[in-house]
């Protein structure tokens, strides 16, 4: 399968997530950290899993792991994980304020370090395009 394909799906999971999370319509900002390990394979059944690691005041992101299992074999395997940063909007379609993320254990505590250095590392690509007159 096509990994554009694979993006399209986990896009779509990422905002379902986050605007669960939040209640209110989010928008993908940027799609960060995409890393395919392995083809999925024409047929095979496609799972997500989905979670918020990390929120800021208006923003969130939203880690992805995809794993395709072939249907005749059951045979499961990791395809892709990325991370998505989202943005919550008002009804006027302006970045409004989200509950902040609760981390209580040491697996989460590890997943919002991580998802914090590749918000990080997304602004400052921002911004530096601005500077540069790309935006």
């Amino acid at each position: 399968m096509f990994g554009g394909k694979v993006m399209a799906i986990m896009d779509i999971q990422a905002g379902i997530v986050a605007s669960q999370y939040c209640r209110k319509t989010v928008v993908t900002a940027s799609t960060e950290a995409v890393d395919f390990k392995n083809p999925v394979r024409v047929g095979d059944r496609i799972e997500t899993i989905s979670r918020v690691v990390f929120v800021g005041r208006t923003s969130l992101v939203v880690k992805i792991d995809a794993y395709a299992e072939n249907p005749l074999s059951g045979k499961r395997k990791h395809c892709t994980t990325a991370y998505f940063n989202m943005v919550a909007l008002d009804e006027d379609g302006v970045p409004t304020a989200i509950p902040p993320l609760i981390v209580e254990t040491e697996d989460e505590k590890r997943e919002f370090r991580i998802a914090e250095h590749i918000k990080q590392d997304a602004l400052e690509r921002k911004k530096k395009i601005r500077e540069e007159g790309g935006e």
